[in-house]
């Protein structure tokens, strides 16, 4: 009897869509390299920052982003550095596992993954299944019980279920990607880190079935930005483990937000695309080295660029980070603040005339301001160039 099974036909519509949205990004060709870089570190950041977040670890999208550039996040404890790091790694880990010949669905591979998603911390369980202790999943504002996961003798043999059923049964992927995420959490295999394990697992279902580009494999953030539909999503479980109980509704909800999140991220693509190269040819027209390039793009969105932050991005040494920020200063690109070690740089006023320039449009007024006329109108001209499904 298949476990926790759910009706693929009557998800058939929404498995065509997403097949239809594959073909249709697939067919607009791979992104600038620099840009196809930059994306992909915005979206790894604000999937991890969200997920981590969801499952109680106090970091913002911006701390994420320095700790994942390497630089300093004094604001975030070692332990809490320590899990964004190992979230990102487990996250590495798959996708590069997905393209092996030789992968397969197994005990060993959840296993590994885990323990790099807590960031080997063994004392909380890393890399171990719960098979000598019973799980409670309690709601933290009242104290109650609100799912009884299966007791921890049945996890071994759920496990195996579990990953038997993902290398043997063919499924569209995301189905398969909706089903491991809810089965994972189900069976809850781990004494902690269930959630973010099997977002990570949902995230390698989609890979390995072709849906390799950010629009389908960072759906963390559009459920962080809906918890309570995510949460509201597992309700279909009831309050205590059974395997014959129909996750359907689960499934929908998951094939729904892919869906979302692939209209909402093709969007911003366009925009922030358009914008990136609007930034590239600011810094060749000022004569600045093309890698400052990063350092606008930070500081246009109104976040603050400081050394530290800006020379792994870039990889070069502190003193050429220095040099090419203090270059973007006297451009009057973007104007500093604080001293030494404290200071900071951030978009001046003239950043935003220059995008409106390059993008042939007229900005005015503080940068704030100016930033949303330039999100909105170029916005507006990629709604306009959208053709209908």
């Amino acid at each position: 009897m298949l476990v926790l099974p759910f009706s693929a036909t009557q998800l058939s519509d929404l498995c065509d869509e997403l097949d239809r949205w594959r073909e249709r990004l697939d067919h607009r060709g791979p992104l600038p390299r620099t840009w196809a870089g930059r994306l992909r570190r915005e979206l790894e950041a604000e999937s991890i920052a969200a997920s981590t977040s969801m499952e109680g670890v106090p970091v913002t999208v911006d701390e994420v982003r320095r700790i994942l550039a390497g630089a300093p996040a004094p604001e975030v404890s070692a332990e809490n550095r320590g899990l964004v790091e190992g979230y990102r790694d487990g996250m590495s880990f798959v996708l590069r596992r997905a393209d092996d010949p030789a992968f397969r669905w197994s005990r060993e591979l959840l296993v590994a993954v885990h323990d790099r998603v807590l960031g080997g911390r063994h004392s909380e369980g890393a890399g171990r299944l719960r098979a000598d202790r019973p799980a409670y999943l309690v709601d933290t504002s009242t104290g109650n019980a609100i799912f009884l996961p299966p007791a921890g003798a049945d996890v071994l043999a759920l496990v195996d279920e579990a990953c038997r059923l993902m290398e043997e049964h063919p499924r569209h992927p995301a189905l398969a990607s909706a089903w491991i995420h809810v089965a994972v959490a189900a069976i809850h295999p781990f004494r902690d880190g269930n959630g973010r394990a099997a977002r990570v697992f949902a995230s390698l279902a989609m890979y390995r079935g072709g849906f390799k580009r950010p629009e389908f494999t960072s759906l963390e953030e559009w459920w962080g930005r809906h918890r309570a539909d995510y949460y509201g999503a597992f309700a279909c479980l009831g309050n205590g483990f059974d395997p014959r109980v129909d996750v359907t509704p689960f499934v929908r909800a998951h094939l729904e937000a892919q869906l979302h999140q692939v209209r909402a991220l093709d969007v911003r693509e366009q925009v922030e695309g358009r914008i990136w190269t609007a930034v590239e040819q600011i810094a060749e027209d000022r004569g600045l080295h093309p890698r400052v390039a990063n350092a606008l793009w930070d500081a246009f969105f109104g976040r603050d660029v400081t050394a530290g932050y800006f020379r792994p991005l870039a990889d070069v040494s502190p003193a050429t980070a220095t040099k090419d920020l203090a270059a973007a200063v006297a451009a009057q690109l973007l104007r500093a603040e604080g001293r030494r070690r404290g200071r900071r740089y951030l978009a001046a006023e003239r950043l935003y005339a220059e995008a409106g320039r390059v993008l042939l449009m007229d900005v005015t007024g503080p940068p704030d301001t100016a930033r949303a006329e330039i999100v909105a109108e170029i916005g507006r001209r990629v709604a306009e160039r959208a053709v209908p499904e």
